[in-house]
């Protein structure tokens, strides 16, 4: 049984309680004192035996009151301790001032080969390849900043906490440190974490806003391509989306649990691209990190990379990517050991390759290579269906962004955006929403309130000097508007529902404009 005496502490009353417990010939196996609480585990103490022995120790002054716990609160830390060392994916290893190993997890045991018990026998540069990295430990009185090491001939990135020791009585903290636990993060998993971090709407093609046919047809023919584990083209005109369309895909697969990494080929230069993508060794380059780092392929082990404008890749990139599609090995910059990766590669591109492939700007062999499958984001002026959805979800987001009261637009801008020929695709109407609601104060927008910076909607078809009344400009608009949505919607009932406006109203101008044209 194990009790908890609760007392007033002065000098001398733990050794009285004790004195109790051995008068009676009980057996004490473990005393954790705590003022004003001493806890006591006492095997052969019985139910029975608890009243007279409360009688007796209440003969003691100072004491209160025994009470009967299941556990220790020191036993219970150490199995909490103990469990959340077990259950932890990360190899963590705990040293003393010496670097000698005194607590090592499972996951430490499984990376090394050895038992918990073999390791806690061990110093620090046993486990690491790196021999000196113990004496400048030690040297830096536990203190270094997180790189990269070996551990069993493995890299891991290492986390150097220091254990320091507790603060005296009188307030003095001595900041000594005593010990340091060491946490190493594998390739894998801090790619994981980056997903995690940079994945935070969810996944799987509800991602991507529209139920125009064009989408629908899209979204099916994607659903059977992400599945099938192999390299994806994804082109498409900028601003479309194919970057959402990639994480999609990454979602609904097999992959979905491993992470998602990305790297845009255009926004840097050779060398930083190679390094991101390869990672490097240390000391590979002037101001490489100390002790090396990761690329992507290592990150996202098990996972997808995603290549978004793979038609600015150099020739000699081109040239180590189609050498690791070939085995999936790779070698980091400044390294000779080849390293074997699991990922499956997503590129994209606003570029025509094939092009590209004739110019001799592209590899031939690659582009086979990466358009194993193939998939056509569409443009949004090829799906005006889906244009106003986009827009009341741009405006929802916008709004919670500048904390405003959710917006709605009226009929004169929705007719607006579905007539813009959008050559920026969705980003481009997301920033015109986005303009709309930060400078406008209105619960209902216009169309004057969108902001197009591109230019008017309508520059395209009629220059100012064209226009000479307001009649005539509002007579222009709406024949370029009927005119281009009616092939979309060829009735005047389901172009009234489109616009938003009565059926009488579109009839009426349909036949005011002669459209259809007559042959």
């Amino acid at each position: 049984m194990r009790i908890n005496i609760q007392f007033q502490d002065r000098v001398g009353i733990a050794h009285e309680i004790l004195a109790v417990l051995a008068q009676r010939g009980l057996n004490v196996v473990a005393v954790e004192v705590d003022p004003p609480q001493v806890y006591i585990d006492i095997p052969e103490l019985s139910k029975e035996m608890l009243p007279s022995l409360q009688q007796a120790c209440q003969q003691i002054s100072g004491v209160a009151q025994i009470q009967v716990i299941d556990v220790l609160p020191g036993m219970r830390r150490r199995l909490h301790l103990d469990t959340m060392m077990a259950v932890m994916e990360d190899p963590v290893l705990a040293i003393d001032g010496e670097a000698r190993l005194v607590i090592a997890n499972a996951a430490a045991a499984a990376v090394t080969g050895l038992s918990e018990a073999q390791l806690a026998q061990l110093k620090l540069s046993d486990v690491l390849d790196d021999q000196g990295l113990q004496e400048e430990l030690l040297q830096a009185g536990l203190r270094i900043p997180s790189r990269e090491v070996r551990l069993h001939g493995e890299p891991f990135f290492m986390d150097v906490t220091p254990v320091s020791e507790p603060v005296l009585p009188d307030g003095t903290a001595l900041h000594r440190s005593v010990g340091a636990v060491l946490t190493f993060h594998a390739p894998s998993r801090i790619g994981g974490r980056l997903h995690a971090l940079q994945n935070t709407q969810g996944h799987g093609f509800d991602l991507i806003i529209g139920a125009s046919e064009q989408i629908r047809s899209m979204k099916t023919r994607a659903a059977r391509v992400a599945v099938v584990d192999a390299p994806l083209l994804i082109t498409g005109e900028t601003g479309t989306g194919k970057e959402l369309l990639a994480q999609a895909c990454h979602g609904v697969s097999a992959r979905s649990n491993a992470p998602f990494l990305e790297l845009n080929c255009a926004a840097l230069p050779e060398s930083l691209a190679e390094s991101e993508l390869f990672g490097y060794m240390s000391g590979a380059f002037t101001g490489a990190q100390k002790g090396g780092k990761p690329g992507l392929f290592e990150m996202a082990d098990g996972g997808t990379v995603f290549l978004d404008e793979i038609g600015e890749m150099s020739l000699y990139l081109q040239a180590k990517l189609l050498r690791f599609l070939n085995d999936g090995k790779f070698r980091r910059i400044g390294g000779d050991k080849e390293i074997r990766v699991n990922v499956r590669i997503i590129s994209a591109t606003h570029r025509n390759l094939r092009k590209m492939v004739q110019e001799g700007l592209f590899r031939e062999d690659l582009f086979y290579r990466l358009n194993v499958l193939h998939l056509e984001m569409p443009a949004l002026r090829e799906r005006p269906d889906d244009i106003l959805p986009l827009a009341r979800h741009f405006i929802e987001r916008a709004c919670t962004q500048s904390q405003k009261p959710v917006c709605r637009l009226n009929t004169a801008a929705c007719a607006a955006l579905v007539a813009n020929r959008w050559p920026g695709n969705v980003r481009q109407l997301q920033n015109v929403v986005f303009r709309a609601i930060t400078m406008s104060d209105q619960r209902v927008l216009d169309a004057a309130d969108l902001d197009w910076a591109e230019g008017s909607i309508s520059a395209d078809e009629h220059s100012a000097s064209d226009t000479e009344s307001w009649d005539l400009a509002l007579q222009q608009f709406e024949q370029s508007l009927l005119t281009r949505l009616y092939p979309h919607f060829p009735s005047s009932r389901k172009l009234a529902a489109r616009l938003q406006t009565s059926h009488s109203t579109i009839a009426s101008k349909l036949r005011k404009y002669g459209i259809p044209q007559k042959r």
